[in-house]
């Protein structure tokens, strides 16, 4: 038996006494639902009447359920890597950080690095050093009294937790294995080499790239995540996606070659509870490799692409932009991705043209991040079109920041999927759309996306992973410093936004017709809530909690033994 018949040979679980949003237009709310066979069976009465004596019951009492989150661009396998390093998020004094790289000293043999997480607090590691009491991080003399038999590593922030720039150390060992003195210089640019009055190298590095280029370009010999290391850190990841009532996810940025390795040795080990759909993150260098590979080697990833209920591999992800030294770095440490978990593309729009006109050709959906581009990405998709009709390819177009009417109006012609992450432009990066001059009506925005038809998904970004953050900006949309709203029009009531973040996602991996409502015959995945964010203000929607996630009607989290029986 294959690890997906296994996960669903499962006996009728009943939930009652409950209220149901189940977003299926024949039966918008219930009070009791019926599951079965890893499916929907039933509502209210009639599920009732299935609870016999095989069938367990359990007595929600009042709480909320709603279909399971559908985070389509998740990131989901970097959460977990970050408990596999020492946590510095407690620490308020350079003496705190040297204790913890003491303590770690006791237990790592000598010469063996010692790699900690960054300086500040998770998950936005905000401030970073300036948490410290002297304001600064260690320096190589400090961090070499505090652990003299190992190499020592204090990693910058990635950039695209927080906000850059940020700021990491080394001590003398690590420093010289990794062969930098005072005439290194980094190839990649928003790199800089603290130096003291002498022009020695102190320690310090500063990393001012949202995704860090410094250990691609300066630090061959620190060590990397391995697969054993990916692996445990996507089990972790899982968990607490589930735990914050995350069922399916959608990789829209893309996976590296090891990352879709990894995912596929947690679905063969039938360990794999999220239902995951990963785009391809391609490693060529140039046209002419990418035509070799999207002829020959990329056909599983073709059209819906291949794999089950639990694991597919669907199209491809082309960046629009980028900094090709970064990019050159990155390729030339694969299979390590950092924290990336994709490869770091440099497409300038000529190739961009070229290659979207090469995937379509050969019946691979695209997925770009647009930001502030999409009026440059649009003739694109529209010239794509004029040769290659894109209707029902299900060519997916992200990270929308500012944004016109009209190159909206295309995407809904063009029958083009759409993402949105508004934590990233909105509250955390929203210092940038401030002072729009449509008072940013036209930034992320939603309710003109939902006019027009287009049916918008939302995902987290892993910025934090936690749904209910990114469902709070969608109805709030506050710059995270000010306070201020960021396109006042453009606010999501809780139906329009859960709908976005539970239901619309499916349509991503062509799974509409089985996945989503929470309807008879549709898959069993939902999410127990100790409020109802359809009664609250937006201003309370950040703090629901999830108290249980079910997967196919199984229980991946909070199996409710203080429930009645």
């Amino acid at each position: 038996m294959r690890p997906a018949e296994k996960r669903h040979a499962l006996r009728t679980l009943v939930l009652r006494n409950a209220r149901i949003h189940t977003f299926h237009p024949a039966r918008p709310q219930a009070h009791a639902i019926a599951l079965a066979g890893g499916r929907v069976a039933a509502y209210d009465d009639e599920a009732t009447a299935l609870a016999g004596a095989d069938a367990r019951v359990i007595d929600l009492q009042g709480a909320t359920v709603i279909p399971g989150i559908n985070d389509s661009h998740a990131h989901m396998e970097r959460e977990g890597l970050k408990a596999l390093r020492p946590s510095l998020a407690a620490a308020r004094s350079v003496e705190d950080v040297l204790r913890v790289v003491r303590e770690q000293a006791k237990s790592t043999p000598p010469g063996e690095y010692i790699v900690t997480m960054p300086v500040g607090t998770p998950p936005y590691y905000f401030g970073g050093a300036a948490q410290l009491a002297e304001g600064r991080l260690p320096n190589r003399q400090e961090l070499d009294a505090a652990a003299p038999g190992h190499p020592v590593y204090i990693p910058a922030p990635f950039g695209n937790w927080g906000r850059p720039p940020g700021s990491g150390a080394l001590n003398s060992l690590a420093l010289a294995r990794n062969g930098l003195t005072s005439a290194s210089q980094p190839r990649c640019s928003g790199i800089e080499l603290g130096r003291d009055a002498s022009g020695d190298l102190d320690g310090r590095i500063v990393e001012r790239n949202a995704r860090p280029a410094v250990e691609f370009d300066l630090l061959p010999d620190v060590p990397r995540f391995g697969f054993a290391d990916r692996l445990k850190g996507l089990r972790i990841s899982q968990q607490l996606y589930h735990a914050k009532g995350t069922t399916s996810i959608y990789e829209g940025h893309g996976c590296a070659p090891e990352t879709i390795s990894v995912y596929r040795k947690l679905w063969e080990d039938g360990g794999l509870t999220m239902r995951s759909t990963l785009v391809v993150s391609p490693a060529w260098s140039d046209l002419a490799e990418a035509a070799r590979a999207m002829r020959d080697w990329l056909a599983t990833a073709r059209g819906r692409g291949l794999g089950d209920p639990w694991f597919r591999v669907s199209g491809i992800h082309i960046a629009y932009g980028g900094d090709p030294v970064v990019a050159c770095c990155a390729r030339a440490n694969l299979p390590d991705t950092g924290w990336s978990g994709f490869v770091e593309q440099a497409v300038t729009p000529p190739d961009f043209r070229a290659l979207c006109l090469l995937a379509a050709e050969h019946d691979l959906r695209v997925n770009v991040i647009v930001s502030d581009k999409l009026h440059e990405v649009v003739p694109v998709l529209r010239e794509i079109d004029a040769r290659f009709p894109l209707a029902g390819r299900r060519w997916v177009v992200q990270h929308i920041a500012r944004s016109r009417l009209d190159d909206l109006k295309a995407l809904k012609a063009l029958d083009v999927l759409v993402t949105t992450i508004p934590t990233y432009f909105l509250w955390k990066g929203g210092a940038a759309y401030l002072d729009e001059p449509d008072g940013g009506e036209g930034v992320v925005p939603h309710a003109a996306m939902l006019a027009l038809g287009l049916d918008v998904s939302l995902a987290t970004d892993n910025i934090p992973y936690d749904p209910f953050h990114t469902l709070w900006v969608a109805g709030v949309r506050q710059e995270r410093l000010t306070g201020r709203v960021i396109g006042a029009g453009q606010t999501l009531s809780a139906r329009d936004a859960l709908h976005a973040f539970t239901v619309a996602g499916a349509r991503l991996s062509f799974d509409e017709d089985w996945k989503g409502p929470l309807a008879p015959g549709f898959a069993a995945d939902l999410a127990v809530l100790d409020r109802d964010p359809m009664t609250l203000p937006p201003a309370a929607w950040r703090d629901v909690q999830c108290t249980m996630t079910l997967v196919g009607g199984r229980i991946v989290h909070g199996e409710p033994d203080g429930l009645a029986p």
